[in-house]
């Protein structure tokens, strides 16, 4: 009979401070304070932004391939890909190659960053040998509808006059045609995959432009522009790309994945799938769940978003399934929080002992993790004291009311 709890540990990664490894790795600390001897399992979660190669990779024995491309904001970068341990199957972290983080704050402006480098690590991975290529959307930095990763998988954006267009959305108001004819022939030949938060849209009042254009620099104006670049580009699409007349690239579910990414491989034969469904297929977290007496996941942000496909939402979901309880963790605590409640989220608390500027708090991530999954576990833990003399006051009230 077990005497000891066993806490898994599920978390998501905090977007430009901490990867879902680290963070699982300092609430297993914060845990192991309270309870030592505890069996604590960690399953760090990807949602397909930073992290996910890596993340699948280490769960299934397979390796890191290192490329140089080109960055969201045209100059050269180090990226990476990831074979997984069947030998055949790549991950593309668009994240590594067109990632916000890669993105300079005085250089966000999502009319010029491009994807093009995302598209040369879908070439990388072709190299490679791989059979079936699945592409993690989040974190972006772009929002080009994947014209970039299109330009470099071979396909010619022409303008008027028969001339290559340049990088990033503000270039697609010069498009003209699309010529597909020297796409890599290989592409025909492999399943792409694109793993995606379905309930992004290329257009429209929910499309890209004016739900994410602002989270990557986009003035007011600037988001106007970009919404009419993208509706452009998907006009085009239709009308050039053989077979993609019968897509709903506008507003079909996941085609604005990281800016449109998901239109744009859609469009050249990928699929689109809630990306939950394909990357929780290469860890066992219902498994690892199965016997937990404790759930905690984490983000760095828990809002009236979070239920949006977001991490801890998932976790919840499967949680509630299996009548496991949940503490969520958070970096901040945003407007409308207690929506998550209705979603299987028991608890969330915040990790921040004190006000404090955001630079200072994505140095010290790892420390205000482990403290604050400590503290939360020492406030549960008086709480569970407290419970028999709760409940049977409960029970006087309800006699006396009776």
């Amino acid at each position: 009979m077990r005497t000891e709890p066993t806490v898994l540990v599920a978390p998501s990664g905090f977007k430009e401070s901490l990867d879902a490894d680290v963070v699982a790795e300092a609430i297993a600390e914060g845990v192991r304070r309270v309870l030592p001897h505890a069996d604590v399992r960690c399953v760090p979660l990807v949602d397909g932004g930073e992290g996910t190669a890596a993340a699948l990779v280490a769960a299934t024995g397979g390796r890191i391939v290192r490329r140089t491309v080109v960055g969201p904001v045209g100059e050269p970068i180090e990226s990476h890909l990831g074979i997984l341990g069947d030998g055949t199957t790549a991950v593309v972290e668009m994240a590594a190659a067109a990632g916000l983080r890669l993105v300079p704050r005085d250089r966000r402006n999502p009319l010029r960053t491009t994807t093009h480098g995302v598209g040369e690590l879908i070439l990388a991975a072709l190299d490679e040998g791989a059979t079936r290529i699945l592409v993690g959307c989040g974190d972006s930095g772009t929002s080009d509808g994947g014209a970039g990763a299109l330009q470099a998988l071979g396909a010619r954006l022409l303008d008027a006059r028969g001339r290559e267009i340049g990088h990033g959305a503000r270039a697609l108001r010069d498009l003209d045609r699309i010529d597909v004819s020297g796409l890599d022939p290989r592409i025909a030949d492999v399943g792409i995959t694109v793993a995606c938060n379905p309930t992004n849209v290329l257009t429209g009042p929910r499309g890209v432009a004016r739900v994410f254009g602002p989270q990557k620099g986009a003035t007011p104006k600037q988001v106007e522009r970009l919404a009419k670049a993208l509706a452009h580009w998907a006009r085009t699409i239709e009308r050039d790309v053989p077979g993609a007349a019968s897509l709903d690239l506008r507003r079909g579910l996941g085609t604005g994945a990281s800016g449109g990414l998901g239109a744009g491989l859609a469009a050249i034969g990928a699929t689109l799938r809630p990306r939950f469904d394909v990357l929780l297929d290469q860890v066992d977290l219902d498994g690892a769940m199965a016997d937990a007496d404790l759930v905690i996941t984490a983000e760095g942000s828990i809002d009236a978003q979070t239920p949006r496909g977001k991490v801890p939402a998932e976790v919840a979901r499967r949680a509630m399934d299996a009548g496991v309880p949940v503490l969520a963790l958070a970096g901040t605590i945003g407007a409308d929080a207690d929506c998550v409640h209705a979603i299987g989220i028991d608890a969330v608390q915040g990790i921040l002992p004190a006000p404090m500027d955001l630079a200072e708090a994505c140095e010290r991530g790892a420390e205000l993790v482990a403290d604050g999954a400590e503290r939360a576990l020492r406030t549960m833990l008086v709480g569970a004291s407290l419970a028999p003399v709760l409940a049977a006051h409960a029970d006087e009230v309800h006699a006396a009311a009776a």
